[in-house]
């Protein structure tokens, strides 16, 4: 198994895509670090548009993470409902 990652800065504006991870990817790991949150898991990490926006009370758009996002370790997919980062 590989290990993904998406490193995120511990704003605001990343507390709801990090709860959404959380609840998406039961198997996920948060890792605070100063100014950082880092989230891991085996192979996959999907960060949906329907739980970010439900968790927010607003609608999100997945190309929003740019704003927050420090680093990534995997592929990108992405579309108008998500964002993934995996391993093959």
């Amino acid at each position: 198994m590989s290990t993904v990652f998406l490193a995120l800065q511990d704003v605001d504006e990343a507390r709801p895509i990090v709860e959404a991870v959380l609840r998406d990817n039961p198997e996920a790991k948060v890792e605070h670090q100063p100014a950082m949150i880092r989230l891991t898991a085996d192979n996959k990490l999907v960060v949906n548009r329907e739980t970010v926006s439900e968790i927010m009370g607003a609608d999100w758009d997945p190309q929003e993470i740019q704003l927050v996002l420090i680093s990534f370790g995997g592929n990108i997919e992405e579309d108008d409902d998500h964002f993934t980062i995996y391993w093959n």
